[in-house]
């Protein structure tokens, strides 16, 4: 990777990945996009660009100004925002992923593009989940995650675009708050300690569920874009993970170092 473009820059992945991307390749072969204007931490560090990831042709463009050779494709709306309004979800997640795996068949990039959890559903084996497996999600998010993963695959085999990805589990960071994901309460649940002194839960207490640091998210992601094309047994997508935790368990732990904490569930 030389010179990269990142979509959806200022969500809780590209907050993360931008500055490291930037300390790895250099400030100024990274260039930030996202559907919204960003503060200096974007725009001063280095380059960026208003850029709706959906619109072909404003992607192109903006991918042939840079002379980018790999786009980490970020922009999506996530579940449970997806579940307000599906069609949406569809819309965004399909027409960029779409788009973007256009531009790079076109102008020769590789893409990385992060699967879920979400693909997975109640048929799905548990605890190891396989490789390959059941995918029968019941969310419109995890149905555009197993659509992207096709689509990749396709891209990748009939018209030779260097496609890769992993399938997050839930992600613990500070750096961004939740953005809309199934699995924000294992963020969420900290903001409201530290504001309201309480959380209302709405998964079981026992629920488990995988999560991941931040931190060892990126790493996994540059990891997989910097790996030896010819040795990847897959690329959409890998299984990464690295714990378990559940709703009771992190709050006993909040708990000890905040005791007047509660939690409550409403499930």
């Amino acid at each position: 990777m030389n010179r990269i473009l990142v979509t959806g820059a200022g969500g809780q992945i590209g907050s993360w990945l931008v500055p490291r991307l930037r300390e790895l390749y250099g400030e100024a072969n990274v260039l930030a996009t996202d559907v919204r204007h960003l503060g200096p931490d974007f725009t001063e560090a280095g380059p960026f660009q208003v850029l709706d990831a959906t619109q072909p042709k404003a992607v192109g463009q903006a991918v042939m100004r840079h002379d980018a050779d790999t786009v980490y494709h970020l922009a999506a709306i996530l579940s449970a925002i997806g579940e307000k309004d599906p069609r949406l979800a569809w819309h965004v997640n399909m027409a960029s992923l779409e788009a973007v795996l256009e531009v790079a068949r076109d102008q020769g990039c590789a893409v990385f593009t992060p699967s879920s959890i979400g693909v997975f559903g109640p048929d799905t084996p548990k605890n190891p989940t396989p490789q390959d497996t059941v995918m029968r999600p019941t969310t419109m998010y995890g149905i555009t995650k197993v659509a992207g993963e096709l689509l990749c695959d396709y891209y990748h085999t009939r018209f030779g675009v260097d496609t890769r990805g992993v399938r997050f589990p839930g992600l613990i960071s500070y750096g961004a708050p939740p953005g809309g994901g199934t699995t924000d309460w294992a963020v969420e649940i900290f903001y409201e300690a530290v504001a309201r002194g309480s959380y209302t839960c709405f998964l079981e207490a026992d629920a488990q569920l995988d999560m991941m640091y931040m931190p060892d998210a990126v790493d996994a992601l540059v990891g997989i874009m910097e790996a030896d094309a010819s040795k990847l047994v897959h690329r959409n997508a890998f299984n990464v993970a690295g714990l378990q935790i559940t709703p009771e368990g992190l709050a006993a732990e909040i708990a000890k170092h905040r005791p007047e904490f509660t939690i409550d569930y409403d499930v």
